[in-house]
């Protein structure tokens, strides 16, 4: 998958050998609803976006790879709410609440974690950390999982060579790093690691239920703060940046596999598509401002 500002695309290829790409036109929420791109708002519409944007490539991905008389069709709005919902219920549970109640229960029998606001919010952000980092690597195990991260580094690789300016073709791309410094996964990272610090405003003395509905009132705020860290990561190359990128790039050795020549052939033709449908969209925008 290609995200551009207004266009997003998805090659995949079939059972029979052929690449075949979905191409479709796209407008983000803080494109309708100004508000949406603040500081620290666009955070988390970004990270729904990106849930409902990958949930739907994949859905569709799934269905071209499969013969036509297995494939289940294309997800409905209502399905594909659905989905991302139970996603983010999901993650809450396991990365959030899972890690909260351990703390917790270890707070009820450790007197130093019940009287330091610190060290109990401390013990609960290495535990999300943990357990993320954990469940990564598990499910980097599973075969059909590899596939996925090959293609996660056929995308890196691939980007690699448009930034460079060379022509992209397999050849070109082939051996360029798998890595790429603003790659979402360190958004995921991020908003572990900044919930450590927000979480802090929460007493450790606090019932558990206040401390979970606490964290759900304040995770649009972590999302906020991650997404403006990886903006800045963005921005140029410094001693600050290199800083910000590194723990995405250690996750990334994870998330990421070499790819396969068949692999890198997709992911540029993927952003082959999702460039001229810019290029399209540039030279209408140019036309209707001169007319």
């Amino acid at each position: 998958m290609m995200r551009a500002p207004r266009s997003l695309t998805v090659a995949v290829r079939r059972p029979q050998g052929q690449v075949t790409v979905k191409r479709q036109d796209i407008r983000s929420l803080g494109e309708r609803f100004p508000l949406l791109k603040l500081p620290l708002v666009r955070g988390g519409v970004a990270l729904i976006e990106a849930l409902v944007y990958g949930i739907s490539a994949l859905n569709y991905s799934a269905n071209e790879a499969l013969a036509e008389e297995e494939s289940g069709g294309e997800l409905g709005p209502w399905a594909l709410g659905g989905i991302v919902a139970l996603a983010l219920g999901m993650g809450l549970l396991l990365f959030f609440f899972l890690p909260l109640t351990l703390t917790h229960w270890m707070g009820r029998h450790v007197s130093a974690m019940r009287g330091s606001t610190l060290l109990f919010n401390l013990t609960d952000g290495v535990l999300r950390v943990g357990i993320f980092v954990l469940y990564v690597i598990f499910i980097s195990r599973l075969r059909e999982v590899r596939r996925v991260f090959e293609y996660h580094g056929a995308e890196h690789a691939a980007i690699h060579a448009y930034e460079e300016g060379r022509e992209l073709v397999v050849e070109k791309a082939k051996g360029l790093s798998p890595l790429h410094p603003r790659c979402g996964t360190a958004f995921l990272l991020w908003v572990m690691v900044i919930s450590i610090l927000l979480f802090s405003l929460i007493r450790a003395n606090a019932s558990l239920p206040v401390k979970m509905i606490s964290r759900i009132f304040l995770l649009p705020l972590v999302a906020g703060a991650s997404y403006e860290l990886i903006r800045i990561s963005g921005s140029g190359r410094n001693r600050l940046v290199d800083w910000l990128t590194r723990p995405g790039l250690w996750l990334q050795r994870i998330t990421t596999r070499t790819p396969h020549e068949d692999q890198l052939e997709v992911a540029i033709r993927a952003l082959q598509e999702v460039l001229e449908m810019e290029r399209q969209k540039a030279s209408l925008l140019k036309v209707g401002e001169e007319a």
